[in-house]
């Protein structure tokens, strides 16, 4: 059973002084049209946290995120194009926003809405939010990662509003001939002193500006809060429990027909022939059958008979960019790029620690997909694409045409976990289109996003700590892996391009690696260096990019250095943790799960902390590791270790939507288990063997914990928002490898847990390349 709420925290400094929120003028822009359209100038705020160390712990020195992380340099990146992002009031009262970004199931929609309904006014359903085709004006300024959206749009779509809200009241006091002072505003209607009522569409032409100006405005204190901070269901919740919400493949586009890409057996394999293309193309349904970059290109009158077309085929294929390649032979060249450990053994004990994270699927709930429709002198496509900018711009340079010759609309996702910042099945749907001279409606298969798709690189962590019995005198990691594909850069065409010069794509690795991890731990000289070696797979983060891993193999480690020193891992890190923000959350969350209780043997707590993102988080896990529970058996399933119950408390600093962080924070945990326990791909001969989620072990019903307890801090002293996406991880993470370390006496060196376990499933054949539905779901019902 989960419980979720929120919970209030003192919002004090180190020093026992209220955090000061004062009001400030901010300037935003009227721009001319019929009717009332105005947009933001953006002004960067700098929160900073007050340090707090006790006698024992040696402070460290700061590291990068604790001045300037990653959530500023996206949000810094956004400031120059804010005024391009615009808040409309319309003829009919509603108030429109087409939001730059991509929404994928996170609810940043529903967030949006929130946020300009509270300076509005109004009811969020009053509030029309729509996903903006690509842009390529606003540069950086479209690009959905890193959990950036909420923390770079709050101010500049709150200046915005307020600035339409003050235009309504200055038209409507004109109307009145009354004192805005005196007027009222409610749910889009403004009210005179004498209950006249002036609904938003009728004062939109008077509010208008004939030219473009600007404005200052101030705006609502967050005191008066009405909307934000209120628990809301997501906008489109009705429509996808009744089946009426639609997606990329649901789009009705004239004649695009359903294709799908018969692909090679090892991960990037090219064909080099076809035998029997003509016979394939003579199959019921199906209309065409070309070679394209990625393999063969099938389009049929239904997404069945393109599969069996597929099936059909038979294709000669070179052995793809990893050929030979398995899991063992990966990670010894990873093994031989790691970086040294600098702090040679000095004064008091050397402590030290490996770990081997292997890849993992990043394979959403929705397959890669995209619709295209390209003619002679432009192309049209529909893609969740999370940076449509990007993608634009290489459509339309793979197929000879200028890039404001390519539409590119940015539909709503069915999951993303950073797979749909790349637009791989865009371009595909494009050259298909292209070839075929018609419109294509392309799907990957399950077995294609999990074979061909993305994968969260393998890698490993090395950490060195020195210590005495009272003191961290240094604490190295060394973190290396398979190189992470982090273009298209920033999301437009320029740092897109630079990621793919020789060593660009490392550059921007190093550079997210060094703004988005930090060790929040007083522990003396502390550094985090990344190395990564260019093996030709395709990688991408999978719901954060290093942070996972990087904090499960800090938080092994932590525990370590608290029992050499004979102390107890909460009191431990509660001792030397940095800010006094950070220490609230770890003391609520053992509140909260009752640290240190009895537990029957074979069974433990764990605990782990997290700092990212302007905002802390801490987990609690309880782990049962007897022999009853690990060797229970299911058919084709991992069983294993499970995790009882989960206590978890989230600083994400002012709240939006608390129910939006709450199941943010859910889908973060089920995933942090699925990484540390069950779920990792397995690299044989240049492929990977997993073919789809029935042998790719994801958290199961079997594998969630039967407690949950999600705890969102309600009143940080932080005065905006921070990120929330992907903070569920890193700190569960951490907190099962060391529940599991504690209940079985010994430390995990590799994840998931059980990645060496026999395999439960027979590994589908790589040709035909899309293994065989069930066609009786009773033989397959638990």
């Amino acid at each position: 059973m989960a419980h979720h709420r929120l919970a209030p925290s003192t919002r004090t400094t180190g020093q026992g002084l209220r955090t000061p929120v004062g009001r400030r003028r901010f300037l935003g822009y009227l721009i001319a049209a019929p009717t009332l359209v105005v947009a933001a100038e953006f002004t960067r705020e700098q929160v900073f946290g007050a340090s707090s160390a006790s006698a024992s712990p040696i402070p460290s020195t700061p590291q990068p995120p604790d001045v300037y992380d990653l959530l500023d340099a996206l949000r810094d990146s956004m400031r120059p194009t804010a005024d391009l992002i615009r808040v409309e009031v319309n003829r009919d009262g509603t108030v429109s926003f087409a939001l730059p970004r991509s929404d994928n199931g996170q609810g940043i929609i529903t967030s949006t809405q929130m946020i300009i309904a509270e300076e509005m006014d109004l009811d969020p359903d009053q509030v029309v939010v729509t996903l903006a085709d690509a842009r390529p004006e606003l540069v950086f300024n479209q690009l959905t990662g890193g959990s950036s959206t909420t923390f770079s749009t709050f101010t500049p779509i709150r200046v915005a509003a307020a600035l339409a809200h003050g235009r309504l009241l200055d038209a409507a006091a004109a109307q009145l001939g009354q004192e805005k002072a005196v007027l009222t505003s409610r749910l889009g209607v403004i009210t005179g002193q004498n209950g006249e009522a002036l609904p938003f569409g009728e004062l939109t032409e008077r509010a208008a500006a004939p030219v473009t100006e600007a404005v200052e405005v101030v705006l609502k204190e967050r005191e008066t809060f009405r909307v934000i901070g209120t628990p809301r269901g997501k906008s489109d919740a009705l429509a996808m429990v009744t089946g009426r919400k639609r997606f990329t493949t649901d789009i009705q586009v004239p004649d695009a027909l359903p294709t799908v890409i018969c692909r090679g057996p090892n991960l990037n394999s090219v064909a080099t022939g076809v035998e029997n293309i003509d016979e394939v193309r003579r199959m019921p349904g199906v209309t065409d059958v070309a070679e394209v970059s990625t393999g063969v290109a099938v389009r049929a009158v239904t997404f069945g008979q393109a599969i069996d077309a597929v099936n059909a085929l038979r294709v000669t294929w070179d052995g793809g960019t990893v050929e030979g390649e398995d899991d063992e032979s990966v990670l010894t060249r990873v093994r031989a790029a790691e970086l040294p450990l600098a702090v040679p053994p000095a004064v008091g004990e050397t402590l030290e620690g490996a770990f081997v994270f292997y890849f993992r699927s990043g394979s959403p709930l929705e397959t890669n997909c995209a619709i295209a429709d390209v003619r002679a002198d432009s192309a049209e496509i529909w893609s969740p694409c999370k940076n449509p900018i990007a993608a634009q711009a290489e459509i339309a340079r793979s197929l000879g045409l200028a890039q404001n010759a390519v539409t590119f609309h940015v539909p709503e996702g069915g999951g993303s976990f950073g797979r749909k910042l790349f637009f791989d099945a865009a371009l595909e749907a494009a050259e298909a289109s292209q070839k075929f001279g018609k419109p294509v409606r392309l799907m990957w298969t399950r077995a294609d996003d999990s074979r061909q798709g993305r994968q969260h690189p393998l890698a490993t962590s090395r950490v060195r700590a020195q210590i005495t019995n009272d003191s961290v005198l240094s604490f190295e990691q060394r973190h290396t892996g398979v190189a992470m594909e982090l273009n298209p850069g920033f999301g437009e065409a320029l740092t897109a391009q630079a990621a793919k010069l020789p060593g660009g794509n490392l550059t921007l690795s190093q550079i997210q690696f060094e703004l988005a991890n930090l060790t929040p731990y007083n522990f003396g000289v502390s550094t985090r260096v990344l190395n990564e070696v260019d093996m030709r797979f395709n990688t991408s983060a999978v719901r954060d990019v290093y942070a996972p891993d990087v904090a499960t193999a800090r938080e092994l480690m932590v525990d370590r250095i608290a029992e050499r020193m004979g102390k107890d891992p909460y009191e431990f890190r509660v001792e030397y943790t940095k800010l006094d923000r950070w220490r609230r959350v770890l003391e609520r969350v053992a509140d909260e799960a009752d640290w240190g209780r009895s537990m029957p043997e074979g069974t433990a707590q764990g605990i782990g902390l997290h700092v990212e993102m302007k905002g802390a988080s801490a987990c609690v896990v309880e782990i049962d590791c007897r022999p009853e529970t690990v060797g229970r058996s299911i058919r084709q399933a991992r069983t294993g270790p499970r995790v009882t119950k989960v206590t978890f408390v989230v600083d994400v600093g002012l709240v939006i939507n608390p129910r939006g962080v709450e199941a943010q924070m859910m889908g973060g945990i089920n995933d942090a288990l699925a990484m540390t326990l069950t779920a990792g791909l397995h690299l044989q001969d240049g492929h990977f063997l997993e073919a789809s989620w029935d042998n790719y072990f994801y958290t199961r019903q079997w594998n969630t914990p039967p407690e949950m307890n999600i705890v969102v801090i309600e009143d940080s002293e932080a005065p905006e928002p921070g990120g929330a996406g992907e903070f569920g991880l890193a700190a569960t993470c951490g907190a099962i490898a060391c529940a599991y370390a504690r209940a079985t006496g010994v430390v995990p060196e590799y994840f998931p847990i059980m990645h060496k376990e026999p395999l439960p499933f027979e590994p589908y054949p790589t040709v035909p390349p899309i293994p065989t539905s069930p066609t009786d779901g009773l033989d397959f019902t638990f």
